[in-house]
């Protein structure tokens, strides 16, 4: 039972990867659009899926998530045009992170439970929102509010219907509050308003101690990806890196094992 259980999250996981691989182009789309009426009427959430290369409406057969992919061998059944591996990467990443919260989140199942089932929607939700923001950062250097905001009212409201309002509000006054200061006193050349905002849904998904897992996961994975680039590809440390894409790393990693790596690395240090 609990193994058609995994496999109908990770299926779902894949179609609201394909979601979002459509949320992420019209957002992409609705940005590069002049402003005036028509870019108000494009909207980011709703319309029909279509060959980005050659603009055909896709028919059914094509929308399957990896599947199609690979029957196609990567290429529009139309214009025989390359598609992006963002599609299948993003489907299949959703459909495992999905899986991830399922059973390190929710490890019984031997009843129905309300709350516990609201609480696996909540947490899906939150993660989906965190995938569009992770790519679009990392494509456009920007976080887009129009992710960011729905998903932090969201959480807000959740965490004002549960006991664990206080603790999360903590949370968001140490990350946020880390962030604006560093933001400040650099004058946004450090780092973003947008990494500000951020740690405010990281807060209030978090609470504490997770929070500060998910603060030196991401400055951890950030020192390495940078030293990386400098090394390999020619950067310096004046060069703009999206640091959301950290953040969002160090989140999903204190989400699913936070206690965890606190506890390693008390007993190794401590």
């Amino acid at each position: 039972m609990i193994l058609i259980f995994d496999i109908f999250i990770f299926l779902l996981g894949l179609s609201v990867g394909s979601f979002l691989n459509c949320v992420i182009y019209r957002m992409e789309l609705q940005e590069n659009m002049p402003a005036g009426p028509g870019r108000k009427a494009v909207s980011f959430l709703r319309g029909k899926s279509f060959c980005p290369k050659c603009k055909k409406q896709l028919k059914w057969q094509d929308l399957f998530p990896v599947f199609s992919f690979l029957f196609l061998r990567g290429k529009c059944r139309y214009c025989k045009k390359s598609i992006s591996w963002q599609y299948p990467i993003i489907e299949i990443s959703t459909g495992l992170i999905f899986l991830l919260i399922l059973n390190f989140k929710f490890l019984i199942f031997n009843q129905f439970e309300v709350f516990q089932f609201l609480n696996l929607v909540f947490l899906f939700y939150i993660a989906s929102a965190l995938i569009v923001i992770f790519v679009y950062d990392l494509k456009h250097y920007i976080i887009p509010d129009k992710v960011l905001f729905p998903a932090i009212g969201i959480a807000l409201v959740y965490n004002l219907l549960t006991s664990y309002f206080i603790n999360s509000l903590l949370a968001v006054l140490i990350a946020s509050g880390f962030f604006l200061a560093i933001f400040l006193i650099s004058k946004g050349r450090w780092m973003g308003f947008g990494d500000v905002k951020l740690a405010v849904l990281m807060g209030l998904l978090l609470g504490v101690p997770n929070i500060l897992a998910a603060l030196f996961l991401a400055f951890f994975f950030g020192a390495i990806i940078g030293l990386i680039l400098i090394v390999f590809k020619g950067k310096n440390l004046k060069s703009e890196i999206p640091f959301g894409p950290f953040l969002i790393t160090g989140t999903f990693l204190a989400l699913l094992w936070g206690e965890q790596i606190i506890n390693w690395y008390l007993k190794i240090f401590i």
